[in-house]
């Protein structure tokens, strides 16, 4: 398998299944994918953070944000994996809970990943709502 077949794999059933978590509450497999090391971002779609301890009330912010969700995909439209560095750019579209209220928001979101000691983790996400 190709770094980036298997790059894509992680994409597509440990990211996948961490972002569907987080946005039932589960915040623990979104920790287990993204980097622990420095520098780390996210400029979202509804708050942005720069370093561990922002990401961290980030994901506390987004666990207590976001409850129900019954559909969740990401359409990849293009990536790349470059030695132990990768990224994704893609329309991320779900159906969730927020603050209770029923949403289905699409957002266009592109995230770069390193490869640490083996396991490809998020260190940087940026993420704008898509209109019209």
């Amino acid at each position: 398998m190709s770094d980036r077949d298997d790059f894509l794999n992680w994409v597509n059933t440990t990211l996948h299944d961490a972002e569907v978590a987080m946005l039932n509450g589960d915040l623990d497999p979104r920790r287990a994918v993204w980097t622990r090391k420095e520098p780390v971002s996210v400029f979202g779609a509804l708050r942005n953070s720069v370093g561990q301890q922002q990401l961290e009330e980030a994901f506390v912010f987004l666990g207590q944000t976001f409850s129900n969700c019954t559909f969740w995909e990401f359409d990849l439209q293009v990536c790349d994996v470059i030695g132990d560095m990768a990224y994704t750019a893609g329309i991320e579209r779900s159906s969730v809970l927020m603050n209770g209220a029923p949403t289905s928001p699409t957002l266009r979101v592109t995230q770069v990943y390193r490869r640490e000691d083996g396991q490809w983790k998020v260190a940087h996400r940026h993420a704008d709502t898509v209109t019209g």
